[in-house]
């Protein structure tokens, strides 16, 4: 690969372009008005700077259940808090770490703690006032929440198993060098969140702009403009796609001989948001581009990311990821265009492809005489309740045995390096504290996960997290009766069409319709690598486990040896399960 950047479009100023990127352009690399807002009596920020905060890696939020109560001054208000998340690659912290982050959500936010669906964690309800403590503290803590959101590459997921081998600790390496090397430069973190300085924004960026030129000399991957939109990556192998890799813009499929990693099939445009309004949105699943080698695979994916950002969608948001360039040029134009930038030809990728999917719940030896365990953590809330204690479980696991601590791509956590002598006291605490073991939780719930959504996700159009948990415990009841309990297939719930629980690929997407309505798709599978079909559309939340008993009791009826749930229902169609349903319906 050459050095020098290909001859690039830069932003024409007579074009249209969305008001997302004119806040980039002037915003003196992300530093814009925060500042000063930071340090004003209001407690929100003003659009400009609301837009610029998810590139420092917190959203601006209002409590939905509180939306439109009236104040003392007789005017509606909004409850403003800010949700705070830290980028963690590959989901590897220490226990130090997670027990500082538990102190945080304690002191300066709602009590709770969430590990996200692509292995960071969330602070929830951040008032203004703390905001610039509670980013502060997580940097403390030698982590950071820069890029954890915004037009940036976003958390760089890759397999957390802490098999001692080779594959494990090279995919691993590789993460973190991805993420460092796509990360951000700009000061702006810095001097916002980091320094005590009450400098109002332009001593805090005094000189930038006259230093960095076309933007280059600050940003030497993404110029003053960042992306056209948000960019996620994920490194997995072909036996464990446990990172849902075609659900990324960009996937690694690690290909592997023993303990020998031999290369990355290389495979781009995947990504979950859709628009249902809007006909030229649509969910998608990564297509393969090629083959890169160990050597020359970090220079591959800065070619596939300086495309993107180069050719991608600027004058509209809704089109603006990597997904809708290949699908407007093809994969063999955008490989072109991939190989122009890279300074060569790329190989078609080897014939391997995913075919396996393990979510590393339960004891597992690590390969140098200590053990790891998976603990299933529902919808990835840390919280404790008057039935279970799982926050206060975690204090003294950590205190207690100080295990390296890996958060899953399913929102659950491996506590790893546990001695054999300790497997046992382990489970006493987690007991102790009421807390379920994975083996004892159902397989439906297992394989269960939820976005936040209500009250606080801006964008939700209804429930998810506070929904999916009840409608499991129905779903539970039905798949005993009909003997399906061990079933393994996925469900995933979205309380809005933008997918961040990635519903548009697993067995059972339930996706935010309307306030307590939900589209009901079928047909994916967990290996993650085909988009099921809307099955029924806004069927009400008490309906939506009756809506799928029925594909249940057809699934038991007329399955094929080993076929899943989400095989059974892409190789019926929505036409045939829609008539056997009816036909159902009426000798029922």
């Amino acid at each position: 690969m050459t050095d020098q950047l290909p001859n690039y479009p830069t932003l024409n100023p007579q074009a249209k372009l969305s008001k997302v990127e004119g806040v980039k352009d002037h915003s003196k690399f992300l530093a814009g008005p925060l500042a000063t807002e930071l340090a004003d009596e209001n407690p929100n920020f003003g659009h400009d700077s609301e837009v610029l905060l998810k590139f420092h890696g917190t959203y601006q939020q209002d409590d939905r259940d509180e939306r439109g109560q009236v104040g003392e001054d007789g005017k509606k208000k909004k409850a403003y808090s800010f949700m705070v998340r830290t980028k963690i690659p590959g989901g590897k912290l220490t226990s130090a770490q997670l027990l500082a982050e538990l102190d945080l959500c304690d002191e300066l936010a709602n009590t709770t703690l969430r590990i996200t669906t692509r292995q960071g964690l969330q602070l929830h309800g951040v008032l203004k006032s703390n905001l610039k403590k509670s980013i502060a503290r997580i940097n403390e803590i030698q982590l950071s929440t820069l890029g954890a959101c915004g037009d940036v590459n976003r958390n760089v997921m890759c397999c957390p198993a802490p098999i001692a081998s080779n594959i494990y600790r090279e995919t691993q390496a590789l993460a973190d060098k991805i993420a460092d090397h796509f990360a951000p430069k700009t000061c702006a973190y810095h001097s916002v969140w980091l320094t005590d300085s009450s400098t109002g924004e332009k001593e805090l960026v005094g000189g930038m702009d006259e230093k960095a030129g076309d933007g280059f000399d600050v940003e030497p991957i993404y110029g003053k403009h960042y992306m056209p939109r948000k960019f996620k990556m994920a490194i997995g192998f072909d036996f464990d796609n446990c990172v849902d890799l075609y659900a990324n813009d960009l996937g690694l499929i690690t290909i592997t001989e023993g303990d020998k990693i031999l290369g990355y099939n290389v495979i781009v445009g995947g990504g979950m948001g859709t628009s249902p309004s809007v006909k030229k949105t649509f969910p998608a699943v990564a297509k393969r581009l090629c083959y890169a080698t160990p050597e020359n695979v970090m220079q591959v994916i800065e070619a596939v990311f300086k495309v993107q950002r180069d050719y991608g969608n600027r004058d509209d948001r809704k089109q603006a990821r990597l997904k809708y360039v290949i699908a407007n040029w093809g994969i063999e134009k955008f490989k072109a265009k991939v190989e122009e930038y890279f300074g060569g030809s790329l190989p078609d990728p080897l014939p391997n492809d995913v075919y396996g999917f393990d979510d590393h719940m339960g004891w597992f030896e690590q390969g140098d005489g200590k053990w790891f365990y998976g603990l299933n953590v529902e919808n990835g809330r840390i919280k404790d309740t008057a039935d279970f204690q799982l926050k206060t479980a975690l204090r003294e696991v950590c205190r207690t045995l100080n295990p390296g601590i890996r958060l899953t791509a399913h929102q659950s956590i491996l506590f790893t390096d546990i001695a054999p002598e300790n497997k046992d006291k382990l489970e006493a605490i987690l007991k102790k504290h009421s807390v379920k073991l994975s083996e004892e939780i159902s397989e439906v719930r297992r394989w269960s996960m939820a976005c936040v959504a209500w009250p606080t996700c801006g964008l939700s159009i209804t429930e998810s997290e506070r929904a999916l948990p009840g409608m499991i415990d129905q779903m539970e009841v039905e798949l005993a009766r009909l003997g399906l309990s061990s079933e393994k297939f996925t469900v995933r719930m979205t309380g809005c069409p933008n997918g961040c629980a990635r519903p548009y690929n697993c067995d059972v997407g339930l996706v935010g319709r309307a306030r307590n309505q939900y589209s009901v798709f079928v047909g994916g599978r967990l290996l993650g690598d085909r988009l099921n079909f809307m099955y029924k559309d806004y069927v009400p939340s008490e309906e939506v486990v009756s809506t799928l008993v029925p594909l249940f009791v057809y699934f038991k009826t007329e399955r094929q040896p080993n076929e899943t749930f989400g095989d059974f229902c892409h190789r019926k169609g929505q036409e045939d399960l829609a008539a056997w349903v009816g036909n159902f319906a009426t000798v029922k």
